[in-house]
């Protein structure tokens, strides 16, 4: 298996990740600000490994 796929595989685990962080609360419309930096951060992670996948691809 090529790594290039081995980091599109985890940027899309994390980018489900940053998701289900993200929608956890669905009754509450005001998220918390841990929420949203844990969320932003693993958007950031998926990003950044998406991204080396492609290149490395």
């Amino acid at each position: 298996m090529n790594s290039g796929l081995v980091l599109l595989l985890v940027g899309g685990f994390l980018l489900g990740g940053a998701w289900s962080v993200w929608s956890v609360d669905e009754d509450s419309p005001h998220r918390s600000t841990p929420q949203v930096v844990f969320a932003v951060v693993l958007l950031l992670a998926a990003l950044l490994a998406s991204a080396s996948g492609i290149l490395r691809l």
